[in-house]
C-alpha cells in the first residue's frame, strides 16, 4: 500500500483547520475541535492527519479488492474537484443534485440512465425528423439528466463506498447509504452531523483548496489501489497517475509563502496569539481560504433566516 503523503503543514496551507462560527457548531464535533479564534472554531489537525490516513487506508483496501467509490459533493465549491477527481481515477460521482432513491431505488435510477443514453444515441438525421419544439425538449431533457446522472452513467450497480463532502448538505445520500449498509467516508466541519459516517475526517468543507486537497488524496489513493489490483495482469496505471501530480493544488495553486494575516483584516486587532496557536500555524493562511470560509459561514446565516 502506497498512500499519498501529507502532514499538518499540508493541511494548514489548504485551510483545513478553519471551522465555522462558534455559535454555529454541532456539539457532536466537540472532540475534534482544538479551540477558537476570533469567533471561529479551529479544528484539531493532529486528529485530522490520523483520521484522514485511516480513511485513505480503508479506501485503498476496498478498491484493491475491486470495490467502487462514489464521490458525492453538490455544493458549488465541491462540484469541479469532485467531478475531476472521480474522473481521473475511473470512479463515479454526483456533483449537481442528489436524486432521492439513487441508492435505495437503484432500478428506477438505472432506467433514467438508460433514457440518458438513449437521448445521446440520436444522430443529426434522427433529430431532423422531430419538430423544432420537440428537439428543444429533447435537448432540455438530456441536459437535465446529464447534470444529475452523468457522473454515474457507467455505474452498473450500487457503489461499495461513498466519499462525501459536507454531511449536512448530503444528508439524504448518507441516510440511503446507511440504510443499505454502504460505508461512508466524509469530511466533517465544525457544524457537521456525524450521523451515519463510518470514517470521519475533521476538516474545512467550504474552502475550495481544502476540498481539492481531499479529492486529490482520495483519487491518488484509488489509483494506487487499482495499480496494485491490476499489476499482476500487466496493466500499468503509471501514465494515468502522472497528470495528477502535475495538477495537485499544493504544487500548482498554493502560494509559496503564507501571510501573517488572521481569518480576515477586520479581525486583525485583538488579543495576542496563543503560543500553541503559533505552534500549529493558526495565525497563518491565505486570504483566499479565509474568504471562502467566511462565505461558508454566510451561507449558514442565510439558511437560518
Amino acid at each position: 500500500m502506497n498512500l499519498p503523503s501529507f502532514n499538518i503543514r499540508t493541511l494548514l496551507e489548504a485551510g483545513v483547520h478553519f471551522g465555522h462560527q462558534t455559535h454555529r457548531w454541532n456539539p457532536l464535533m466537540d472532540e475534534y475541535i482544538y479551540g477558537s479564534k476570533n469567533g471561529i472554531h479551529i479544528l484539531d489537525l493532529t486528529q485530522t492527519v490520523t483520521m484522514l490516513d485511516a480513511a485513505l487506508s480503508e479506501i485503498h483496501k476496498l478498491v484493491a479488492k475491486g470495490g467502487s467509490i462514489l464521490f458525492v459533493g453538490t455544493k458549488r465549491q465541491a462540484q469541479q474537484p469532485i467531478g475531476d477527481a472521480a474522473s481521473k481515477c475511473a470512479q463515479y460521482y454526483i456533483n449537481y443534485r442528489w436524486l432521492g432513491g439513487t441508492l435505495t431505488n437503484w432500478n428506477t435510477v438505472s432506467n433514467s440512465i438508460l433514457r440518458l443514453k438513449d437521448l445521446e444515441s440520436y444522430d443529426e438525421g434522427q433529430l431532423a425528423l422531430f419538430t423544432k419544439k420537440e428537439r428543444l425538449n429533447i435537448e432540455k431533457e438530456h441536459q437535465k439528466l446529464n447534470l444529475s446522472l452523468g457522473g454515474i452513467r457507467d455505474m452498473k450497480n450500487i457503489p461499495d463506498m461513498l466519499f462525501v463532502v459536507d454531511t449536512n448538505k448530503e444528508s439524504i445520500a448518507i441516510k440511503e447509504a446507511k440504510k443499505i449498509g454502504i460505508p461512508v467516508v466524509a469530511i466533517l466541519d465544525s457544524n457537521s452531523s456525524t450521523d451515519g459516517v463510518d470514517f470521519p475526517i475533521p476538516g474545512n468543507d467550504d474552502a475550495s483548496r481544502a476540498i481539492s486537497l481531499y479529492c486529490e488524496l482520495v483519487s491518488k489513493t484509488i489509483l494506487d489501489a487499482m495499480e496494485s489490483q491490476l499489476g499482476s495482469a500487466g496493466i500499468d496505471l503509471g501514465e494515468a497517475e502522472k497528470p495528477m501530480s502535475e495538477e495537485l493544488p499544493l504544487e500548482k495553486d498554493l502560494e509559496p509563502e503564507v501571510s501573517d494575516k488572521t481569518l480576515s483584516e477586520d479581525n486583525k486587532e485583538g488579543s495576542e496569539s496563543d503560543p500553541q496557536d503559533s505552534e500549529l500555524g493558526l495565525d497563518k493562511n491565505t486570504n483566499e481560504v479565509a474568504k471562502e470560509t467566511n462565505e461558508g459561514n454566510l451561507s449558514d446565516n442565510e439558511q437560518q433566516t
